[in-house]
């Protein structure tokens, strides 16, 4: 940091570091949900469409193990279906709606706190900026005939820096969290198709010991 830049910096006052940590916490919950968001997204349909083969073949332990490897919600989603595959609707239906709702707090978490770190940014340079007039005003009763603009500045700058400085934080947290949100939202319908893909397809079409039988009919 130059010194020009930390002298301005500085003058921002005590709000200035306030502001400064508010934003390197919102940017650290930023990167680690863009990752675990990332992390979680998968073609849906290719992985679905794996489990279908598998269990077309009499894999059930193999799809099952392929949930296991696969990272994110949808394959949570899947194997809870998987092991009730040969249940009746209402069982199926209902270890697949407990899977998803132990899936979405995972992945709504600290979206929150980034929505409120957006909130309570503006407000943090509200207070800077009111610290600033106060000091301003404080400067000039005390300087009463003799007060000078270079004297009364200090506290004009404070409440600048904290005011803009605030909202550099708020508007980038305001779209991170949109982002994130937006993010969250295709998971879950991908997470929904998903359940009603695999539903149907277990309940109509699913014939558990179909590839063993088939594959002794070849046999000569």
């Amino acid at each position: 940091m130059t010194t020009f830049s930390y002298s301005l910096f500085a003058k921002g006052g005590p709000v200035m570091w306030l502001l400064v940590l508010v934003g390197l916490v919102a940017l650290a919950i930023f990167i680690e949900r863009a990752l675990f968001l990332h992390r979680g997204q998968i073609s849906s349909t290719e992985f679905l469409n794996g489990i279908k083969n598998l269990l077309q073949k009499d894999r059930l332990m193999e799809a099952l193990t392929l949930c296991e490897e696969t990272p994110g919600p949808i394959a949570a989603i899947v194997k809870a279906g998987l092991r009730h595959a040969t249940d009746d609707e209402q069982a199926m239906r209902f270890a697949i709606q407990e899977a998803a709702l132990v899936e979405l707090p995972v992945l709504e978490r600290r979206i929150s706190s980034l929505a409120a770190i957006a909130q309570i940014a503006p407000l943090l340079g509200l207070l800077g900026a009111l610290l600033g007039m106060i000091k301003t005003f404080y400067l000039f009763n005390q300087g009463g005939n003799y007060a000078t603009p270079l004297v009364l500045s200090g506290g004009m700058w404070e409440a600048l820096l904290t005011a803009a400085a605030s909202l550099a934080i708020a508007i980038p947290a305001h779209l991170g969290r949109h982002f994130l949100s937006g993010r969250v939202r295709a998971l879950v319908h991908d997470m929904e198709w998903v359940s009603n893909e695999l539903m149907r397809y277990l309940l109509r079409d699913y014939r558990p010991g179909a590839g063993q039988t088939a594959g002794v009919e070849q046999k000569p």
